[in-house]
C-alpha cells in the first residue's frame, strides 16, 4: 500500500478503538436500534474525517482501490458496528456499485444518490426457501412485462436489512424459456412500499431475530407492480451482474472476517495472560492454551496475505480472472475465522459463552460464513474442477 493509505489504516483503528468499540456494550445488551442515535454520530465525524465510502469513487466516495479498502475492511470488521459507521455495511455496498455502474441517471438519482449519502437503507431479494442456494439460477420468483410495468410474484428470504429499508433489489425469472439458464434472470427495483410487497417474518438465527438494518427476513410479492424503468441493468443479466458483485463482495467479506478473527485473537490473548488457574499460574502457561494461539496466529496471517492476493488479481483481471482465489479465500478464511473464534470462546470458557464479550455474537453470526455466497463445498468444487482441467481432465457438475 501507499504510505497515505497505511497511515489512514492506522488512524481508522484508532478511531475504531476510541468511537466505536465503546458502543458494543449497549448494542450487545440492548440490540442494534439502542445503538443507532450513538451510531448516526459516529458517522458524521467518519465524514468530517473524510473517510465516507472509502470504496467508492468521488463523488461519492473516497475512491480506495480493492486491496486498499482490504485492509481497512479488516480494521472495520473488529466490530459488528464498524462497517456500518462508514456506510460499506452489506447489501448496501454492494447495490450501490450494481447502481453506479449499470444504473440508469433517474435510477441514479431516486436510489443510488440517497443511499451513498446514507439516508436510507436497501436490501437485495436472491435466496429462496424452496430452492438450494448452490444453484442460483433455480429459482421461482418471476416478473412478467405488462404494458408499461413488471408484475412481480414469488417468494424470498434471509433478505438482509429489509425492515427499515426504503428497496428492494429483486432477482427475479423474466425469459424462462431463455435456453441458456443463466440469461433468464433480471434485477428488478422494488421500493418497500408498493402494494403486494409483503413482510413476512423476520428469521431468527441461533436464537436472535434481530432488528433494523441487523436483521433477515422472509418476503413475498403479490402481483407487485412497478415501473419498466426499473429494470436494473440489461434484461436477462440478472446473474451476470450478481456475479460481478460478488467478486469484489467476497474480499469485503473475508477481511471483515480477519478483522473479526484478528479482536478475537487479541481477546484471547489477554484473558489467557491475565486468567490464572491458581495463584501464579496464567492460563497462557498451558501448552495447549498456547498451541491455541500459535495455530491461531499462523492461519489469520496466512488468511490475510490469500486475501490480499486475491484483490490484487480481481483488480489486474477482474473477478471472472480470479474466480478460482476468490473461492479459495471464500472458504479458507471462514474456516480459519471460525477455528480461532471457537478456541477464543474455549479459552475463555464461561466468559466467553456470554454476550459480556462480542465473542458469542460473532460465533452466531458469523457461522453462516461458510454458508452464503457460496458453501464451501460449491467453492472447493470450483477449485478441483480448476485444478484437475490443467492435468486433461473435465469434471462436469
Amino acid at each position: 500500500m501507499t504510505a497515505q493509505a497505511t497511515d489512514m489504516t492506522l488512524q481508522v483503528r484508532a478511531f475504531v478503538q476510541s468511537e466505536i468499540l465503546p458502543l458494543e456494550a449497549i448494542f450487545l445488551k440492548h440490540g442494534f436500534k439502542a445503538v443507532l442515535p450513538e451510531l448516526h454520530k459516529v458517522r458524521q465525524k467518519v465524514r468530517a474525517q473524510g473517510w465516507w465510502l472509502p470504496p467508492l469513487h468521488p463523488p461519492l466516495g473516497m475512491g480506495l482501490s480493492l486491496t486498499e479498502f482490504a485492509r481497512l475492511s479488516e480494521e472495520l470488521g473488529r466490530s459488528p458496528l464498524g462497517h456500518y459507521a462508514f456506510n460499506t455495511q452489506a447489501p448496501d455496498i454492494g447495490n450501490m456499485e450494481v447502481l453506479l455502474k449499470h444504473g440508469t441517471p433517474e435510477q441514479k438519482e431516486r436510489f443510488l444518490k440517497p443511499l451513498a449519502a446514507g439516508e436510507i437503507r436497501s436490501s437485495f431479494g436472491m435466496t429462496e426457501p424452496e430452492y438450494p442456494g448452490s444453484n442460483p439460477v433455480w429459482m421461482n420468483t418471476t416478473a412478467v412485462l405488462e404494458g408499461d410495468h413488471w408484475v412481480l410474484n414469488g417468494h424470498k428470504w434471509y433478505t438482509t436489512g429489509f425492515e427499515g429499508s426504503a428497496f428492494c433489489i429483486v432477482m427475479c425469472i423474466t425469459d424462462p424459456d431463455q435456453p441458456n439458464p443463466y440469461a433468464r434472470a433480471s434485477q428488478i427495483i422494488v421500493p418497500i412500499d408498493t402494494p403486494g410487497f409483503q413482510h413476512v417474518r423476520k428469521i431468527s438465527v441461533m436464537g436472535e431475530q434481530g432488528e433494523d438494518w441487523m436483521s433477515h427476513s422472509e418476503i413475498r410479492l403479490h402481483n407487485v407492480q412497478v415501473p419498466k424503468e426499473n429494470l436494473l441493468g440489461e434484461r436477462g443479466r440478472g446473474f451476470a451482474i450478481a456475479q460481478e458483485r460478488l467478486g469484489p463482495g467476497r474480499i469485503h467479506h473475508c477481511m471483515r472476517w480477519i478483522g473479526i478473527a484478528q479482536r478475537s485473537f487479541e481477546l484471547m490473548c489477554k484473558h489467557a495472560a491475565r486468567r490464572e488457574l491458581a495463584p501464579g499460574k496464567p492460563l497462557g502457561s498451558r501448552q495447549a492454551i498456547q498451541h491455541m494461539i500459535a495455530d491461531s496466529k499462523a492461519e489469520i496471517h496466512a488468511a490475510r496475505l490469500m486475501v490480499l492476493d486475491a484483490a490484487e488479481k480481481v483488480q489486474q483481471q477482474g473477478a471472472e480472472g480470479a474466480r478460482v482465489e476468490i473461492s479459495v479465500i471464500k472458504y479458507f478464511v471462514a474456516g480459519v475465522l471460525q477455528r480461532v473464534l471457537d478456541r477464543a470462546i474455549q479459552v475463555h470458557g464461561g466468559l466467553g459463552m456470554s454476550d459480556d464479550l462480542p465473542l458469542s455474537f460473532f460465533y452466531r453470526h458469523e457461522r453462516a460464513a461458510r454458508i452464503y455466497d457460496g458453501a464451501d463445498e460449491v467453492h472447493k468444487t470450483v477449485v478441483a474442477r480448476a485444478a484437475l482441467k490443467e492435468y486433461g481432465l473435465e469434471v462436469s457438475l
